[in-house]
């Protein structure tokens, strides 16, 4: 009995790795700006698996978010959280801290286009803790 339940508790754990798993970020192109010496743009996809999310984070960039499939949640550091569909947008300025950013499924995968405008050679994603 007590070999079950350890199973058990195994299988749970497993379920909840999985479930926790971060994005999948697909780098589209990056372009320099002539016109803006110093800056650069990035565009990448992000996929989250079913009740997949990121860590709190920011940008040191104008980021431009398009939802291509599934909903997400969102939410910037004193704002209000929002859960986007495909066809709608969402933007971090470079001095937001990105709270919530997970699929709002926890069945179906998400999909969302960023379009960044940053410092040239700058890291994308900053962790914050």
């Amino acid at each position: 009995m007590k070999d079950k339940i350890l199973i058990l508790i195994l299988l749970c754990l497993m379920t909840g790795a999985v479930m926790a798993q971060g994005p999948k970020v697909t780098q589209l192109m990056s372009k320099d700006l002539k016109d803006i010496p110093g800056k650069e743009v990035v565009m990448i996809t992000v996929e989250y698996a079913p009740g997949g999310s990121d860590p709190i984070h920011r940008h040191d960039a104008q980021a431009f978010v398009y939802v291509l499939e599934g909903s997400v949640v969102m939410e910037l550091n004193g704002g209000k959280q929002v859960t986007l569909k495909p066809g709608q947008t969402f933007y971090e300025g470079p001095d937001d801290v990105h709270t919530v950013g997970r699929n709002a499924s926890s069945t179906e995968p998400a999909k969302f286009l960023v379009f960044f405008i940053k410092k040239k050679g700058a890291p994308i994603l900053t962790p914050v803790e």
